[in-house]
């Protein structure tokens, strides 16, 4: 029979048929996983008391039990003398005597003390000094030893050898250095003709003199790092500037000096920190001489503590300078957020 002549369904079933399409059309579709296949209903969590023990089964209390020793041996050793430290700075003590609740008296006596705008000054200057030549330096070498073709394990031994001298030997040599009558700085000058300076011994000279020798001593552990963080660098970033015929200062500002971003931003906060703690260089070389022009702000927690024997004041300077320098870190890290990225 031709199609032409096939007998016409009922109305009745054609209503039926258009009926049930439109109710499947409208009904919400299961969902189904990746692979089309419908999707089952996750069995439900349960109560806080089943979520324990499946919690206490999958090692929570284990893993509880494992870390606490390591957490309580730093808290008893960081964060406590912490707390000990913002509690005793509101007390008057000498540590050997009954403990006097004076409450912000200590810093009062602080600020008020002509000493601190003297030493605040002075650290300040050490910082802005070490900054200015500290800083560039350990990069420069970095990106130097990194350039070279040959002879970079030996650079970096001698770059990293102030280091392995112990910080007061290495202070208590550059003092003999220093020193104006027979110091080698002295006798090398006076071959083309100039000195003697009192290097240490001028209160024009004296924070730059001992600014050097931190530079010194400090710059190798930075320059390890950095050529560390230069490792990281892929070599074709390299290879395809110099099919470019770029030249050493291109490759530095195009790419070393992008790819240590990161890193830079890093150690010059910390830089700034450690500049600002600066204590056994002076101490060391000056005790806080000439008349006070090298005396700093941990120099004068020292006096406070050690030479006062009023603990309640070091204490209250202490804490004045972690905030100052919580501040500071916060400031900084807001600052470069967006270039650090």
């Amino acid at each position: 029979m031709s199609r032409s002549h096939a007998p016409a369904a009922p109305a009745g079933n054609r209503t039926r048929k258009n009926r049930t399409r439109r109710q499947r059309s409208a009904a919400p579709l299961a969902p189904r996983t990746a692979d089309g296949l419908p999707r089952t209903a996750s069995p439900r969590r349960g109560g806080p008391g089943q979520r324990v023990v499946r919690w206490v089964r999958q090692g929570g209390v284990t893993t509880i039990l494992f870390g606490l020793p390591m957490v309580l041996c730093f808290a008893y050793f960081s964060w406590w003398p912490i707390v000990q430290s913002v509690r005793l700075s509101f007390q008057q003590t000498n540590l050997v005597g009954p403990a006097t609740w004076v409450g912000l008296d200590n810093f009062r006596h602080v600020l008020e003390d002509p000493l601190l705008w003297t030493a605040v000054k002075n650290t300040a200057l050490f910082a802005l000094l070490a900054l200015a030549i500290g800083f560039p330096v350990p990069l420069f070498l970095a990106v130097l030893i990194a350039e070279l073709r040959r002879g970079g394990t030996l650079f970096r031994i001698l770059a990293y050898l102030p280091v392995a001298i112990p910080p007061v030997v290495s202070v208590l040599l550059w003092k003999v250095f220093y020193d104006p009558d027979g110091g080698l700085f002295n006798q090398l000058l006076a071959h083309v003709g100039l000195g003697p300076y009192p290097w240490l011994q001028s209160t024009d000279t004296a924070m730059l003199s001992i600014v050097l020798e931190a530079t010194w001593a400090g710059f190798g552990s930075t320059v390890i790092i950095y050529l560390a963080a230069l490792g990281s660098v892929p070599a074709e970033l390299y290879e395809a500037a110099e099919i470019d015929a770029a030249g050493i200062w291109r490759r530095v500002w195009h790419i070393t000096l992008p790819s240590l971003r990161g890193v830079v931003l890093i150690m010059l906060l910390l830089q700034i920190i450690g500049t600002l703690q600066v204590f056994t260089e002076p101490f060391v070389m000056t005790d806080g001489g000439p008349e006070d022009s090298t005396l700093t702000v941990l120099m004068l927690i020292y006096d406070y503590a050690f030479q006062n024997g009023d603990f309640g004041a070091a204490t209250a300077l202490s804490v004045m300078l972690a905030l100052v320098l919580g501040a500071l870190s916060a400031i900084y890290l807001r600052a470069t957020r967006n270039w650090s990225n």
